[in-house]
């Protein structure tokens, strides 16, 4: 596996240097019209990418199991962070949502830890039920319960695109886990009528729908969608060149966090911007290899959480800028502004390629070798 997760490094530092060049031509005009300094979000940025290079080093010697060992203590700390958001002094209040910390000079959003310590709960949890996943209380209702508590409050913040992906991936992995596609059918309803509940109670949310659904009733919210598509289009194949974007000049807002995609297609092009959704399929096919090649349950269910987690952001967050999708406030993996995401992302691919270089371990215990051929991994 050390091919593959070779590549994966060089996949990653790609779309990292993508992402650094990209803020750098985008954040400009915000960076001075806001904070009067052009390179205001580029310099944070960089604090945290070497922050992120930092941990990788760290990390990706880290021996994955651990994680199973600390599943509880990392589910308790994230919800501990998601609660703190919401204490004045502590936490930041930023366009009406409670979803950062203050760390000096840099802010942190906890929800990034909690879609990886989610990960590590539910599949330390689905190993340990073992046989036990088939039935409804070990394999749907316990991890639910315990997986609500982070989906409660981080819909509260609001952050509702993070929400449903979290719960997304959860699911997903109950379901690769021997989890009842009936038990999950259901879980799946009763998750999808509370979530369109809170859409209907919450008035910006709804407004994004409702524009997506019929743009030219509800103009006002589809413009987010409107300039980036002007962008694409402004870009067409080969781009307006780098640094010579149109939209970035306030006309697309959040042009360097959730909508960088659209300036990268309009400053470098469609070919550009397909070879970042290349290499997204890159991170996709080797987070499946290793998934497949990982000696035990727990390196399989947790590296294919991670490997969900990152495609289906990056997925999400496409379909957004291109109107595939309705607006959510979710940012392109290791390209879009944003420390915390940065950081988060870098560790996950840490643990994957940790999990590659176990591969042909054979010291696996015989609860783990029983728990393997009964837990219907795959």
């Amino acid at each position: 596996m050390r091919k593959t997760s070779s590549t994966m490094a060089v996949i990653v530092l790609a779309l990292l240097s993508i992402g650094i060049v990209m803020l750098a031509s985008t954040s400009t005009v915000k960076g001075a019209t806001s904070f009067g300094d052009p390179h205001y979000f580029l310099k944070r940025q960089l604090i945290w990418l070497f922050i992120s290079l930092v941990a990788a080093v760290v990390f990706v010697r880290f021996d994955y199991h651990w994680w199973q060992k600390a599943s509880m203590p990392l589910s308790v700390f994230a919800v501990i962070l998601l609660v703190l958001v919401f204490v004045p002094g502590i936490g930041l209040k930023i366009g009406g949502s409670h979803r950062w910390l203050r760390l000096g000079p840099l802010s942190f959003q906890p929800s990034e830890f909690a879609k990886f310590a989610s990960i590590v709960a539910v599949s330390a949890w689905m190993v340990k039920a073992g046989r036990k996943v088939a039935n409804f209380k070990e394999g749907l209702m316990y991890p639910l319960i315990g997986i609500g508590i982070i989906l409660a409050l981080t819909m509260l913040e609001p952050d509702f695109g993070t929400t449903l992906l979290i719960g997304m991936v959860s699911m997903l992995i109950m379901f690769v886990a021997g989890t009842r596609f009936s038990y999950l059918f259901a879980g799946f309803l009763l998750g999808l009528c509370g979530f369109i509940l809170a859409i209907m109670r919450d008035p910006v949310r709804l407004k994004r729908i409702l524009s997506f659904l019929w743009p030219d009733q509800f103009s006002s919210g589809a413009y987010h969608l409107m300039q980036s598509k002007i962008a694409f289009e402004l870009g067409g194949l080969f781009g307006k060149g780098l640094g010579n974007s149109l939209q970035k000049h306030l006309y697309l807002p959040e042009a360097h966090t959730d909508f960088i995609l659209a300036i990268v297609g309009e400053e470098l092009g469609f070919f550009f911007t397909l070879l970042v959704v290349l290499l997204f399929m890159g991170i996709l096919i080797c987070g499946m290899m290793i998934t497949y090649k990982a000696p035990d349950p727990f390196g399989r269910l947790l590296a294919f959480g991670i490997t969900m987690m990152l495609v289906l952001q990056a997925v999400i967050n496409i379909g957004v800028v291109t109107g595939c999708l309705p607006t959510k406030g979710i940012p392109l993996p290791f390209i879009s502004y944003g420390g915390s995401s940065m950081l988060m992302a870098t560790v996950g691919i840490c643990v994957l390629i940790n999990i590659a270089q176990h591969v042909g371990d054979e010291s696996v215990d015989d609860h783990t070798k029983i728990i393997k051929d009964s837990a219907h991994v795959f």
